[in-house]
């Protein structure tokens, strides 16, 4: 039996997908291209891969329409989504849809085997991604995705909404690496004026009103030079 994870890499464009498929397939994964929406649903069907590469521009059917019709009929094969939309709310929107991650086009092929990996390490065979819950907890900490709320020992926090959306992206990717820069992006766009210390800035209130130590966390440990990472066990509901 091939132990390879199997990825279905979907895109209209044949320039990436004629050097990304090779570029999986060297990086480990086994490999098949689809060219549009409704071919990338028949391939999902027929194939059953351990991963979905979707572009979302595309003829017949775009990305977030293949995504919808993935995730209402219960298929929860881990999706990663290829997007062109520099807008942090537009994509915000897509993960919320059900997607487990999303990278910017034009995007590093190192950072998309890093994405591949870390959705792979944390999917749950047949169940929704946090990603796709309206409500995580971790402990003591509850963040409800619906009316963007967050509580501590059921008291409700004064969190700033960029805080509460970096909080989410951190707790829907728990004990992954998240540097600096992927943060930017979430929270305020690949090309909003600010620099990585606004994640700082954001981080640090965090752990202000969640009672965090950085020597001794309990939910955000910062990783010198390289970023933070979510340590507490997260618990999807709903």
């Amino acid at each position: 039996m091939n132990s390879k994870p199997f990825i279905l890499l979907v895109d209209d464009e044949a320039p990436i997908t004629n050097n990304l498929a090779p570029f999986l397939g060297r990086s480990g994964f086994g490999v098949e291209v689809a060219s549009n929406g409704v071919e990338a649903l028949q391939k999902v069907d027929a194939l059953h891969p351990d991963l979905l590469i979707l572009d979302v521009l595309m003829p017949q059917l775009d990305g977030r329409e293949v995504l919808r019709h993935l995730r209402q009929a219960g298929n929860w094969i881990p999706v990663i989504l290829l997007t062109q939309v520099g807008e942090a709310g537009e994509r915000a929107m897509a993960l919320e849809e059900g997607a487990d991650d999303y990278l910017n086009k034009p995007f590093d092929p190192h950072e998309l085997i890093a994405r591949i990996r870390a959705v792979l390490r944390r999917a749950r065979p047949g169940q929704p991604p946090p990603s796709a819950a309206a409500r995580l907890s971790c402990g003591r900490l509850a963040l409800d995705r619906v009316s963007r709320r967050v509580w501590l020992d059921q008291n409700e926090l004064p969190l700033t909404p960029k805080s509460i959306m970096l909080l989410e992206y951190m707790m829907t990717h728990p004990d992954e690496l998240v540097s600096r820069e992927r943060l930017l992006d979430v929270v305020w766009g690949w090309d909003y004026p600010v620099g990585t210390r606004a994640v700082n800035t954001r981080i640090a209130e965090l752990r202000r009103v969640l009672d965090d130590d950085p020597s001794q966390p309990r939910f955000i440990e910062t990783l010198p030079g390289q970023g933070y990472r979510f340590v507490g066990e997260v618990e999807v509901k709903g």
